[in-house]
């Protein structure tokens, strides 16, 4: 399993047949790793002559104050469950300079801006949607599977920066407990009403992914770098 280190995240990378001319920046939900997702590509079922690099970066190791404070990865600290601050802004913020570095790096390889889509899921959807609608590089697309918005104003902000056309993928399970359903709708709802395109699915699942789910997310993929 290919991979490289990038000067403050460990990532896993998958490297298409041919050579890459896009990016799919994939993040992880709190305590799993990049790992987790490393394997989902042939599950998105994309063109067998697809250009698309997955790259999974590792979230930094750190205390998580609603878990009594363990150290595991997470992209930043959750002290309430109460959705309104559960993102805690600091951390995320800090998170966010990473997957910006990563954004670089890319771009630095000979990817364009435009060829880059951020992902992730839970925690890591939260800091995609964070990251490419304050980025200042245009992007091809966001996607955010079981998350919510980490602050109310980031739809308005959003709409006012240079991501306010990307397409937004936005998906959540029926029966999630730990993000609940109705805060990924209204996530959702919030960036269609900001004026972003924003293709929206629920599945009858909690917290977690579904292969139908990973093969709608594939062909938006694919029509976002079309």
């Amino acid at each position: 399993m290919p991979s490289t280190i990038t000067k403050q995240l460990q990532s896993i990378v998958k490297e298409p047949k041919q050579t890459a001319d896009a990016v799919v920046i994939w993040l992880h939900g709190l305590g799993d790793s990049a790992k987790g997702f490393s394997d989902v590509v042939p599950v998105l079922k994309l063109s067998s002559n697809h250009r698309i690099r997955f790259v999974f970066p590792n979230a930094p190791q750190q205390p998580v104050t609603i878990n009594g404070g363990y150290v595991m990865r997470s992209w930043y600290d959750i002290k309430t469950m109460d959705l309104e601050g559960r993102a805690d802004l600091a951390t995320l913020q800090q998170s966010e300079l990473l997957i910006k570095q990563l954004v670089a790096e890319q771009i630095n390889s000979g990817i364009k801006s435009e060829r880059i889509i951020i992902a992730g899921f839970s925690q890591g959807g939260v800091l995609a949607l964070y990251t490419g609608l304050r980025l200042k590089q245009k992007v091809a697309g966001i996607a955010g599977l079981s998350c919510y918005l980490a602050e109310q104003s980031l739809p308005t902000f959003g709409s006012q920066a240079i991501n306010s056309k990307t397409p937004i993928f936005s998906s959540h399970g029926e029966q999630d407990m730990t993000v609940p359903f109705s805060a990924g709708k209204e996530a959702a709802r919030q960036l269609a009403d900001a004026g972003f395109n924003v293709q929206w699915s629920q599945y009858p699942m909690e917290h977690w992914v579904c292969e139908p789910q990973l093969n709608k997310l594939g062909q938006w993929i694919e029509q976002a770098l079309a």
